[in-house]
C-alpha cells in the first residue's frame, strides 16, 4: 500500500467519523438560559417521538475543563453520542442537557495547582456556587417546573472538572437527583455527608490517572460509605485520565442510572 493510498484513507476516515459526530450533534438543539443578566449555553436533547403529554426523566451532564468555552458545541465532545445511541434512545428515553461552562471559570469551586502532576485540589464549602454552577441549578429548578418532566427522574453526571462539578451540585441539591456518577472527578469528602444516605453514586476512575489522582475518587468513596451511603465504585487498572471511555462502554451505566427514583422534596 502506498502512502497516498494510506493517507487518503487516513483523511476519509476522519471524514467519515466528523461527519457522523455532526450528524449526532444536531440532535442536540442550541439553548440559551437567561437569568438577569447572565447566560448559560447548553445543548438540549429531546426524546425520539417526544410527547408533552408523558413525563420524562432529565439527565444533566456536566463536560470537563478541555470543552469550555463559548461555542456551545464543545461540551458535546464527550458522552453525547451515549444518550443518541438508537438502542439507547429508545430503550431509555430522557431529556438530556449538556451546560457549556466558559472558558476561564469551573463548575465546582476549587483551588485548582496546575504546577505538578497529578494537579493540586481542595474544596472549600459553605461559599457560595461559581457563577456557571448558580445558573445550572438555576436552569435545573426551571425544568422541574415543566409539565412533561418526571420530578422523580433527575439524574447527573460528568466528567474530570464535571466530575467535580457533579460531586458539588449533588452537594448544594441533596434532596434533588435520583442519583449521580462522577468520572474521574474530585471533592470534598466532607460534603458527603450532606447527600451520602438520599443520592446513589457511581464512581469511575482510571488508576494511572496522573491528571486527577484515583484517590480523590477513592477518598469520596470512602467518605460516602463513612457517611451511610452504598456507593457502586469502578476503577479501571490500565486507565489514565480518559477513563470516560470505559465508563461509556459500561453496559450497564444507564440501566443502573435509570433505574433510581425518588420523591423531589421542597429544598
Amino acid at each position: 500500500m502506498n502512502t497516498f493510498f494510506k493517507y487518503s484513507i487516513f483523511f476519509l476516515i476522519l471524514f467519515i467519523v466528523g461527519k457522523i459526530q455532526a450528524q449526532h450533534q444536531k440532535l442536540y438543539e442550541k439553548m440559551y438560559f437567561i437569568h438577569e443578566s447572565d447566560t448559560l449555553q447548553y445543548r438540549l436533547l429531546m426524546p425520539k417521538g417526544f410527547d408533552e403529554t408523558k413525563e420524562y426523566p432529565v439527565v444533566l451532564f456536566l463536560h470537563g475543563a478541555g470543552e469550555r468555552g463559548d461555542d456551545n458545541t464543545s461540551q458535546l465532545v464527550h458522552g453525547s453520542k451515549l444518550f443518541v445511541n438508537s438502542l439507547n434512545r429508545g430503550a431509555f428515553p430522557a431529556i438530556v442537557i449538556f451546560p457549556q461552562c466558559p472558558k476561564n471559570s469551573f463548575w465546582a469551586n476549587a483551588t485548582v495547582d496546575r504546577s505538578s502532576r497529578p494537579i493540586t485540589l481542595e474544596f472549600p464549602l459553605d461559599i457560595e456556587p461559581t457563577k456557571p454552577m448558580d445558573l445550572v441549578v438555576k436552569l435545573m429548578d426551571d425544568m422541574v417546573t415543566k409539565p412533561y418532566v418526571n420530578r422523580n427522574k433527575i439524574y447527573v453526571g460528568g466528567l474530570s472538572m464535571g466530575g467535580m462539578g457533579t460531586f458539588e451540585i449533588v452537594y448544594r441539591k441533596p434532596n434533588f437527583f435520583a442519583a449521580a456518577f462522577s468520572i474521574c472527578g474530585a471533592g470534598n469528602p466532607e460534603a458527603t455527608k450532606a447527600y451520602a444516605k438520599t443520592t446513589p453514586f457511581w464512581v469511575f476512575h482510571g488508576a494511572k490517572d496522573d491528571v486527577v489522582n484515583p484517590q480523590f475518587s477513592v477518598k469520596m468513596v470512602d467518605a460516602i460509605l463513612q457517611n451511610g451511603g452504598t456507593p457502586n465504585f469502578s476503577l479501571y487498572a490500565n486507565d489514565n485520565h480518559n477513563s470516560w471511555d470505559s465508563t461509556f462502554a459500561e453496559p450497564q451505566l444507564l440501566s443502573w442510572l435509570f433505574s433510581n427514583t425518588k420523591s423531589l422534596k421542597n429544598e
